[in-house]
C-alpha cells in the first residue's frame, strides 16, 4: 500500500465518524444532484416543444436508461464494495484486479445492450410503454441513447469505484463537467440546430462521454487504483464477488425500470397527459432523494473500510448518524413538495391535465418521502458489508416486490387513476415495515462480533 493509500486508510478508520461522513458526502451529494439534474434537463427542454407526446417519450425511455444505470451500478457497487473492504484489509493487489475487471465487464455489457437495443428498437419502445402517439418520439430518442450505453455503464463503475476508495471528488469533477456540457448542448442541439427530441438524446450521450473520459483520467490521480487491461481477470471468482456486492443494486434499479414500464402501461388508458405527468413526478422525486443518497454514499466507504478493519462500532455509529439526518432532511423536503406540487409540475410541462394529475401524485409521494431515510441507509449498509440476501430483499421491495403488484391491483380497482397515483406511497409504508426489523437484527448481530472492544 503506497503512502497516499495508507493515509486514506488512517483517515477512514480513525477520524470522528460524523465529521468524516460529512466531508466525504459533500462531493457525493454534489455528484448525485448533478446526475439528477442530468435526468431532469431533457424533460425540461423537451417540455418546451409543447407536446405531451414528446414529454411522455422522455419518461418512457427513462425506464431504459434505468436499465443501463442498473448495469453500471451492478458492476460499480459489486466491485466497489469489495475494493473498499480489501483496502481496509490492506489487500491492494486484489482491489486492483477487481477495479479493472468490474470496469471492462461493464463496458462489454453496455456494448451488448447497445447492439441488441438497436436491432429490436420498435418492439423495445413499445414494450417500455409507448402509446401510438408517443412511439415515434420514443424511437427517435431511444435510438440515440442506446449508442451511449457502453460508456454510460462504464462511467457509473468508475464513479462508484472512486467513491468507495474515499476519493469521490474525482468522480464529482467528471460528473459535474458532463452535466454542465449537457445543459449547454440541450438547447443548442434541440432549438438552434432544430434536432428536436433527438437533439436532447445527443446532448446526453455526448456529455456522458466527456464524463467518462474525465473519470478514466481521475483513476490515475490521487492514489486511486488505475484501470489496466492487464489487470482484467477472466476468473469466475471475481464475477461471483461482483454478483455478491452488486445484486442489490441490480435488483433495485432493474425493478425500478420494470415498475416504470408498468406505470406507463397502467396510465395509458388515461391518455398521454397521465403518462407525461407520472414521468415528471418520477424525475422530481429522483432529484429530491439525490442529496440523501449522496449523503449515504459518504457513509459507504467509511462502512466498508471499517468493516474490513473489524471496527464494527464505527459502522454502527455511522449508520445511526446517517439514518437520523437523512430522515429529517427528507421530512423537510416532503413538506416543501406538498406545498409547491403544482408549481413544480408546471416547470416541466405547463399543461392543465398534466399539472392536475402530477400534483396529486407528487403530494402523495411526498407524504411518505421521509421513510426513505431508514430504507436507503439500511440498504446501503447491508450491501457494503456483504449481506447480499437481506440487501437484495430490501432493494427489490420498494419498487419491485411491493410497487409492481400495487400498480396493477390499484389501477384496476375502483380507485382507477388515483390508485396509480398513490401506489408508490403505499409501497413505501410496506417497505419500511420490512426494513426496520431486518436492519435492527443485523445491528444486534454486529454488536456481538469481536473484536469490537468499544462496546
Amino acid at each position: 500500500m503506497d503512502e497516499q493509500q495508507e493515509l486514506k486508510f488512517h483517515q477512514l478508520t480513525e477520524e470522528p465518524v460524523g465529521r468524516l461522513i460529512c466531508r466525504l458526502a459533500i462531493p457525493c451529494i454534489l455528484s448525485m444532484l448533478v446526475t439528477a439534474f442530468y435526468n431532469m434537463a431533457d424533460t425540461f427542454f423537451v417540455g418546451m416543444l409543447k407536446s405531451n407526446a414528446a414529454t411522455g417519450a422522455v419518461g418512457v425511455v427513462f425506464s431504459m436508461m434505468a436499465v443501463i444505470q442498473a448495469v453500471g451500478f451492478f458492476f460499480g457497487h459489486g466491485s466497489g464494495n469489495f475494493i473498499s473492504r480489501e483496502l481496509g484489509k490492506h489487500h491492494t493487489e486484489e482491489a486492483s484486479n477487481m477495479a479493472s475487471t468490474g470496469f471492462f465487464l461493464s463496458l462489454f455489457t453496455g456494448l451488448a445492450i447497445c447492439v441488441l437495443g438497436e436491432i429490436f428498437l420498435s418492439p423495445l419502445a413499445t414494450f417500455l410503454g409507448s402509446s401510438p402517439t408517443i412511439l415515434p418520439y420514443a424511437k427517435e430518442y431511444l435510438s440515440v441513447i442506446l449508442l451511449g450505453a457502453p460508456w454510460m455503464t462504464a462511467s457509473l463503475v468508475l464513479n462508484n469505484q472512486l467513491r468507495f476508495q474515499g476519493n469521490a471528488i474525482y468522480g464529482t469533477i467528471g460528473i459535474v463537467s458532463g452535466a454542465v456540457l449537457n445543459i449547454g448542448l440541450d438547447p443548442l442541439l434541440m432549438f438552434v440546430f432544430d434536432m428536436g427530441v433527438a437533439g436532447a438524446a445527443w446532448a446526453t450521450i455526448i456529455s456522458q462521454f466527456a464524463s467518462f473520459c474525465l473519470l478514466l483520467y481521475g483513476c490515475t490521480r490521487g492514489g486511486n487504483i488505475p484501470i489496466r487491461f492487464s489487470r482484467f481477470r477472466r476468473d469466475w471468482r471475481y464475477v461471483q464477488l461482483i454478483i455478491q456486492g452488486g445484486l442489490p443494486s441490480l435488483a433495485r434499479q432493474s425493478l425500478a425500470s420494470i415498475a416504470t414500464i408498468c406505470l406507463n402501461h397502467a396510465a395509458m388508458p388515461y391518455g398521454d397527459a397521465a403518462i407525461a405527468a407520472m414521468g415528471v413526478v418520477q424525475r422530481i422525486m429522483t432529484f429530491g432523494s439525490s442529496a440523501m443518497i449522496g449523503f449515504g454514499q459518504g457513509f459507504q466507504p467509511v462502512c466498508g473500510f471499517n468493516y474490513g478493519a473489524r471496527l464494527y462500532h464505527r459502522v454502527k455509529e455511522g449508520f445511526w448518524f446517517c439514518a437520523k439526518w437523512a430522515t429529517l432532511f427528507l421530512l423537510a423536503m416532503g413538506l416543501l413538495g406538498i406545498a409547491f406540487a403544482p408549481q413544480l409540475i408546471a416547470l416541466f410541462r405547463d399543461d392543465p391535465d398534466v399539472v392536475s394529475i402530477g400534483a396529486l401524485a407528487l403530494r402523495l409521494q411526498c407524504g411518505t418521502f421521509f421513510l426513505q431515510g431508514w430504507i436507503t441507509m439500511s440498504n446501503m449498509m447491508l450491501q457494503t458489508i456483504g449481506r447480499t440476501v437481506p440487501a437484495t430483499l430490501l432493494s427489490a421491495a420498494r419498487q419491485g416486490l411491493f410497487l409492481i403488484p400495487l400498480v396493477w391491483i390499484l389501477s384496476i380497482s375502483p380507485l382507477g387513476l388515483l390508485g396509480i397515483q398513490m401506489s408508490q406511497s403505499v409501497s413505501d409504508v410496506l417497505t419500511v415495515a420490512l426494513a426496520v426489523p431486518i436492519q435492527l437484527h443485523v445491528l444486534r448481530q454486529m454488536s456481538q462480533m469481536a473484536p469490537d472492544s468499544s462496546n
